[in-house]
């Protein structure tokens, strides 16, 4: 212990002194709570950039040129992942993904700051760590990663899932316009989730790459996969893995089985609320309802007539393309809830299956309304506002819009509001009942929407800016 870093020891024992004792916590305020949990996140963060080092060089010495003579073999271990995962008792994924994060550190860190940029060509000879990389460009891009990573402003999972979704230099994408996407990426990381942060990472691929949405569908189609097997207690298992397009099909299909039951559309057509309310009081929970609801699908799809087409009421997967991208057949569109690309094929094989719904937009983004002052927003009203909010317009969620209720800007009965798509909006059903319930407010300047916190929030009520989650709309926009 004696021959590791002063700071390292330190550290470990300044952590270990915290405890575990959870009388220490419950004293503390919601305001005090909050900033410890801020504390440790960011010392966690270090500590996983440390973590990720020490994986990356135990990988380094391990691997396999030096054969049974590498630091994982010579102590008994198969590989350097099983090596990380017994001495920093993490499972193989975090191992491997410490192996990866902490190979970039080192191979970004090993770029002298003399380095040229990436689109500049170098006249000098090679590092030896960018003499063993296959893509030497790959430590330029990756500087603006392994920076935040070290000031803070990024997680070992953000810098990771930045990494992967950006993908490769490739004869399409440069390393400077990588380089550039990663920069805008970590400028808006503040608060966001690594599985946000990838999504984000995907569309700035597809920007930079559009020759290549055709490709990136295919891959991810060729990724599909089921495994079934049967446990110990003799139950029947399972899992998928489906492409965007054929999972949006299975999850609307539960979305339809189970939408009152997790804050599905409460302002429904008055034919609709006996099963709504059927449903509600329904004894199952909601996972016996998906099991019970999956099997009865393949039970009809077994049984079914094959000399009758079906197809009559099927579920609902809408693809978003504008007008002048139909008009050119050329360009993009987009699977609503869905952050990655689909080509122009994908879009007219639905329009051909399923037709088309025109919905204007004008240049702020906001519908033009097709409403009528009546208490429920019809379902055109609601493609319209799913189109444009993408789902739950409350900050930091990520509920789609199937799981989203139509929230009355101005209340119909204490403000007499009108049911128009522009005095409405998105909230899934905890955040519609916890602003209707807690004295939240909601208003609309044109076309931006902000949320005013109730005076035991926020006593000075500073308005806070709803974001839509619409990938279209962020698109249009720009």
């Amino acid at each position: 212990m004696e021959t590791l870093p002063e700071a390292l020891i330190r550290t470990a024992a300044g952590v270990a002194a915290l405890g575990g004792i959870s009388v220490d916590i419950a004293p503390l305020t919601d305001t005090e709570l909050r900033a410890a949990s801020e504390l440790v996140g960011s010392l966690l963060g270090f500590g996983n950039r440390y973590a990720a080092m020490i994986a990356g060089e135990t990988a380094h010495r391990s691997r396999p040129e030096l054969g049974h003579s590498g630091m994982a073999a010579t102590a008994g271990f198969l590989s350097a992942a099983q090596m990380v995962q017994a001495t920093q008792g993490v499972s193989h994924r975090d191992a491997m993904k410490l192996i990866e994060v902490g190979t970039l550190i080192a191979r970004a860190e090993a770029v002298t700051p003399d380095s040229p940029s990436p689109d500049e060509p170098s006249t000098t000879e090679p590092s030896a760590a960018q003499r063993s990389d296959p893509d030497s460009e790959a430590p330029l891009w990756q500087r603006p990663l392994v920076a935040a990573l070290n000031s803070g402003a990024l997680s070992i999972d953000g810098a990771d899932s930045i990494r992967r979704a950006l993908g490769e230099v490739d004869a399409a994408v440069t390393a400077a316009q990588l380089s550039a996407a990663a920069d805008e990426l970590i400028a808006g990381a503040a608060g966001v989730t690594p599985e946000a942060l990838s999504r984000r990472a995907r569309q700035l691929r597809d920007r930079l790459d559009e020759e290549g949405i055709a490709r990136r569908e295919k891959q991810r189609d060729d990724l599909r996969s089921v495994r079934m097997w049967t446990d110990a207690a003799g139950m029947h298992c399972g899992f998928w893995r489906l492409a965007p397009e054929d999972g949006l099909i299975i999850a609307t299909a539960f979305d339809a089985l189970l939408s009152p039951r997790r804050g599905g559309p409460r302002f429904v057509h008055p034919d609709a609320v006996q099963a709504a309310e059927d449903l509600l009081a329904d004894a199952r929970t909601r996972e016996q309802i998906a099991a019970d609801g999956l099997v009865g699908m393949i039970r009809l799809a077994v049984d079914a007539d094959p000399t009758v087409m079906h197809g009559a009421r099927r579920p609902a997967v809408r693809v978003l393309v504008t007008g002048a991208h139909l008009s050119a057949r050329a360009g993009h569109g987009r699977l609503e809830g869905q952050a990655d690309l689909v080509p122009m094929s994908t879009v007219y094989r639905h329009i051909c299956d399923t037709g088309t719904i025109a919905l204007g937009f004008d240049d702020d983004g906001q519908c033009v309304n097709v409403g009528r002052n009546q208490r429920l927003f019809t379902e055109r009203q609601r493609i319209g506002m799913a189109a444009r909010d993408g789902g739950c317009m409350a900050s930091g969620c990520d509920r789609p819009p199937s799981w989203c209720e139509a929230h009355h800007i101005n209340h119909w009965h204490r403000d007499h509001g009108d049911t128009n798509i522009a005095d409405g909006l998105l909230l899934c059903r905890r955040h519609h009942l916890d602003f209707h319930n807690n004295g939240w407010e909601i208003h609309r300047n044109g076309a931006t929407y902000y949320l005013t916190p109730p005076p035991c929030v926020d006593p000075e009520q500073k308005p806070i800016r709803l974001i839509s989650q619409s990938a279209a709309i962020d698109a249009s926009s720009r």
